[in-house]
């Protein structure tokens, strides 16, 4: 059986959404396009998880907020994301989904690059945006959720890196659901043409403990040949936060995406990130970290889908499961027909640490082609008692014992992120949720 979500949205109010945000015309025809689909098609059907009853159209989808003047001026919601002594010229603050601080390097905008709010790039590079938004890596009729993000996008961020230029200083963006009520429609872009290089960082971040809303987000990365992405993100939505996330990469020749994610969410979670290994030589390492507790619901997949000669695709998952928190982890390698000399591998692990909680890794190879070389590894387990009993005979409290194997544990993915603020946050995030 396929449900399809009733939306309570008609054309008119597409339209005035649009018009308040000068949106191009082709704009405004995907957006109706969306919504017309997205009254016929089904949602997704993650493996092992019912999601039919799940309501992905709940809260407000235009909500107001106030400008951040000045970066000393921060609530102390956001502290943990920034650090105070030495502010990045390049950050980002979308507040309710309302660019609320915008700032980018002198030096970044004489080498052409851009770093802004969607909204705003699709008046000033209509034409770039349109080459990207929802085209090759992620389709508008792919399933209900997709065309309903087409049709009441309402937020993000578009990233561009000009040919031969390479960015040292990470990009940040914050997108901060400071209204409980609002719902997050984000997309995000991000596009390094060849021989670029680039660091992007986000961070997610929701206070609906009791009111219920929803979170739609894509993200949809692309690296040109020679080019290298390195994609960090962290999303920690409260409870009352239903989510679902496609975050979907295309690699060209000789390119490299790197991926770390934190999905640190307390509410019911779908989330998906696949790379297209496009060109010869093209290369991903998809790394993926999670704490579960209380009784949650999460649905993680991540695939490598190789196409060119020659590409490596590199997943790892960990996972650390409390309470009666249920989580699917899929990790999917899948060589196309003349993919030769491709090689796909994926670890998965799952740490159990309540008798109530429930994992599966599910690992999944799918090879049409002869000449490559692939493997995997999956496991789900409690603590190793020896190791608790090691750490405790050097002085070591079995609790602290405990925390400091999960730290452990994790790190490979913690330490993947490109800001170090952003790691001591996750750190704090994971802390706070194993105690």
């Amino acid at each position: 059986m396929t449900t399809v979500l009733q939306v309570p949205y008609e054309q008119q109010y597409i339209e005035e959404f649009s018009k308040r945000k000068h949106e191009p015309a082709w704009m405004v025809s995907l957006r109706k396009e969306g919504l017309e689909l997205a009254g016929s098609l089904p949602l997704p059907e993650p493996d092992k998880t019912n999601i039919n009853r799940w309501n992905f159209i709940e809260g407000e989808h235009e909500v107001s907020a106030d400008p951040i003047n000045d970066i000393k001026e921060l609530p102390e919601a956001l502290h943990d994301f920034i650090d105070q002594e030495n502010v990045s010229e390049n950050l980002i603050i979308l507040r309710n989904q309302v660019p609320a601080y915008q700032t980018i390097s002198q030096k970044l905008m004489d080498q052409g690059v851009i770093f802004t709010d969607i909204f705003t790039a699709l008046v000033e590079h209509e034409e770039l945006v349109k080459k990207y938004y929802m085209t090759d890596a992620v389709q508008i009729n792919e399933h209900n959720l997709t065309a309903l993000h087409a049709a009441l996008m309402n937020g993000g961020v578009f990233v561009y890196v000009p040919e031969n230029v390479q960015i040292e200083e990470p990009l940040q963006a914050i997108f901060w659901q400071e209204d409980g009520s609002a719902a997050m429609y984000n997309h995000v872009i991000v596009v390094a043409e060849k021989n670029s290089s680039v660091a992007y960082v986000e961070n997610y971040i929701s206070h609906n403990e009791n009111e219920k809303a929803t979170a739609n987000i894509v993200s949809e990365v692309f690296a040109h040949d020679n080019a290298t992405v390195s994609y960090g993100a962290v999303d920690h939505f409260a409870e009352g936060m239903i989510t679902y996330v496609s975050r979907r990469g295309v690699a060209y020749n000789d390119a490299t995406i790197n991926w770390a994610i934190g999905q640190m969410n307390d509410g019911n979670t779908i989330a998906e990130n696949t790379t297209l290994l496009e060109g010869r030589n093209a290369v991903t390492y998809p790394r993926t970290v999670t704490v579960g507790r209380g009784d949650q619901i999460q649905n993680f997949t991540t695939t490598t889908h190789h196409f060119g000669k020659d590409t490596d695709g590199q997943i790892l998952q960990r996972g650390v499961m409390l309470e009666k928190t249920t989580a699917i982890f899929n990790a999917i390698g899948k060589i196309e027909d003349g993919a030769s000399g491709s090689n796909a591998e994926q670890e998965s692990r799952i740490l159990m640490l309540s008798g109530d909680a429930r994992g599966d890794a599910n690992p999944i190879l799918l090879i049409d082609e002869d000449d490559v070389t692939a493997g995997h590894a999956a496991s789900v387990g409690r603590i190793d008692e020896m190791q608790v009993y090691y750490l405790q005979s050097r002085g070591i409290t079995k609790e602290e014992a405990e925390q400091l194997i999960i730290h452990g544990f994790l790190a490979p993915v913690v330490e993947e992120l490109p800001i170090e603020t952003i790691r001591k946050q996750m750190t704090q995030l994971i802390e706070g949720k194993i105690k």
